[in-house]
């Protein structure tokens, strides 16, 4: 499942596009969801057979922290469970500005991980210091936990309802709205406390200025653009020229009145500062990295 509005439909779309391409015989719905902004998709991508679903809240989310220019429909991930009670066991929830490169998502559906509600991947502040205190813990007082990146997020829907996942993340949101930081992703920590199961970092590979370069090595699944740097908003060029040239060939076949994604003649020089200071991050920290993924023995290990 994908949550977005008409502005993010094209990287959504991308997505989906290319795990229907990795499960040409798939045995699980792919399933876009709006909830105030509506999202009309093209004729064009009928192909993909793609389920639009709208998810109506009403009120619930009112009272929440919200950035400027955002509505509601940014905390909409936390009510699919509830909204598909009855027709799903399972929920991968995916954001919008990833990139698909691999990976078994029928297996991944499949996977157990009780007790817990949801499991998901590590959030890249950890990987290399994995005591690390997140910045609303401290503001909540609450104590250093494990702490998950939401970008991916697999929901076992019975167990997720049955522990009122939704509910309290909301009352948390409402009652500590004034100093709650970002949206929905530390609700859900806040909440949790640790409380997952850690999946493979291959599931959601967070493109950061230490990650990136092990990246070509891994072979993440799913590569996440974290950050406010994205291949179709990426004007010093830092990231992989494949990234912007893959979308752009998509919108212009899909979406061919899109100019969200504009063409950028900036590279990354080898010799550039930049791309110094990334080798240098690099070579820090490589031995904890490592220390990090060798915890894992495949793709759909899970550690609890």
């Amino acid at each position: 499942m994908f949550c977005c509005d008409q502005n993010y439909l094209v990287f959504a779309a991308h997505a989906i596009s290319q795990i229907a391409a990795l499960h040409s015989d798939r045995d699980f719905d792919i399933c876009l969801c709006y909830g105030e902004r509506p999202v009309t998709i093209p004729e064009s991508l009928a192909h993909l057979d793609i389920r639009l679903c709208q998810v109506q809240t009403g009120d619930l989310f009112q009272g929440l922290r919200l950035d400027a220019g955002k509505s509601h429909d940014v905390y909409l991930r936390l009510a699919l469970p509830e909204a598909f009670a009855d027709e799903y066991d399972r929920i991968l929830y995916l954001d919008s500005d990833i990139f698909v490169q691999g990976g078994d998502f029928g297996a991944l559906l499949k996977l157990d991980f009780a007790p817990y509600p949801i499991a998901a991947v590590r959030d890249n502040m950890q990987w290399r210091t994995p005591n690390r205190r997140p910045r609303q813990f401290k503001i909540l007082d609450l104590p250093t936990a494990r702490y998950f990146n939401a970008g991916v997020i697999l929901m076992d829907v019975a167990r997720y309802n049955a522990q009122d996942l939704l509910n309290r993340c909301v009352a948390l949101g409402k009652a500590n709205a004034e100093i709650m930081i970002r949206h929905d992703q530390n609700l859900y920590n806040a909440t949790l406390q640790g409380e997952w199961a850690e999946l493979n970092p291959v599931w959601n590979w967070q493109f950061t200025w230490s990650s990136r370069l092990f990246a070509m090595q891994q072979e993440p699944n799913l590569v996440h653009f974290i950050g406010g740097t994205k291949p179709w908003k990426d004007p010093k060029g830092e990231l992989s020229p494949r990234f912007a040239n893959a979308f752009r060939r998509f919108a212009a076949r899909y979406f061919p009145d899109t100019d969200i994604i504009r063409s950028e003649a900036a590279t990354l020089a080898p010799n550039s500062w930049k791309m110094r200071k990334m080798l240098i991050r690099h070579l820090a920290s490589s031995k904890k990295t490592a220390q990090f993924l060798d915890r894992f023995q495949g793709d759909l290990d899970l550690l609890r």
